[in-house]
């Protein structure tokens, strides 16, 4: 009975991890491989838990819904795609099933290939898809001050350093404030925030947007980033506000990844 449970652990446990992979894909995001693991390990002791007398009730609907959403907040952390995401998610569950039904045969096997399936559709249909969004994780280190956060892919943002000639990384007033103890004020006049001197190594960029005359960003260079799989030393430029994406992505990347 408990090498049969382990079993079925292990089965779902492996699909929801196929699936919360596929989530991430279909939405825009990393593939968040660790938090993806750990929230999968919830569904498939969920599934365990289900054989035992005791808690067989956890087996019904409702609960089957309340741990869903449990394993979408745990794969998608605190942010405000989490809810969307996690639609997406139970909703993939419920392809899952009837592509199952679909291919009849042994339960487990069909299961296991519907998953397979499933995620691969994701991961190869929408593949560089014209117009979709996609997202990379950021991580900054200043001095002893670290943030991870999510940066938004735009092809459209060509900021670039005027003497390297290099991508530039544009982060929202949120970060200044947590890394370099900029205010949004200090942004908004960046040539004050110079004379004052209060953060070494700051410079100016140049940039202009649609409906915007020739502006000024602070910049300054850092030498500990990560921006999706790179790693290296980039120049970071400040906005003096938030993107207006109700928290999705703090930053802009065009190219430094």
């Amino acid at each position: 009975m408990i090498a049969y449970q382990g079993a079925v652990a292990m089965l779902n446990f492996f699909v929801d991890y196929l699936l919360l992979l596929g989530t991430n894909r279909l939405c825009g995001y990393p593939p968040g491989w660790g938090r993806s693991a750990i929230a999968a390990s919830i569904g498939g002791i969920h599934s365990a838990a289900c054989m035992l007398q005791d808690f067989r009730f956890l087996g019904n609907t409702l609960w089957r819904f309340v741990i869903l959403g449990i394993v979408g907040w745990m794969a998608f952390g605190f942010h405000k795609s989490t809810f969307r995401r996690t639609i997406v998610f139970i909703l993939l569950c419920m392809a899952l099933g009837g592509v199952a039904q679909g291919l009849g045969s042994d339960r487990i096997q069909s299961l296991v290939i519907s998953a397979i399936i499933i995620c691969s559709m994701c991961f190869l249909g929408f593949r560089n898809r014209p117009g979709s969004v996609s997202y990379v994780p950021v991580e900054l280190k200043y001095g002893e001050k670290k943030m991870c956060f999510t940066a938004l892919c735009d092809s459209g943002n060509t900021l670039t350093d005027p003497i390297t000639g290099r991508p530039v990384l544009v982060v929202s007033a949120e970060v200044a404030q947590h890394l370099v103890d900029l205010t949004p004020e200090e942004l908004r006049n960046p040539l004050s925030a110079i004379r004052a001197a209060n953060v070494p190594g700051l410079r100016l960029i140049p940039y202009r947007s649609i409906g915007q005359p020739l502006g000024m960003l602070l910049a300054l260079r850092f030498s500990q980033v990560r921006i999706g799989k790179w790693r290296g030393s980039t120049l970071v430029a400040f906005a003096p506000d938030g993107f207006g994406n109700e928290g999705q992505y703090q930053a802009l990347t065009g190219g430094a990844a």
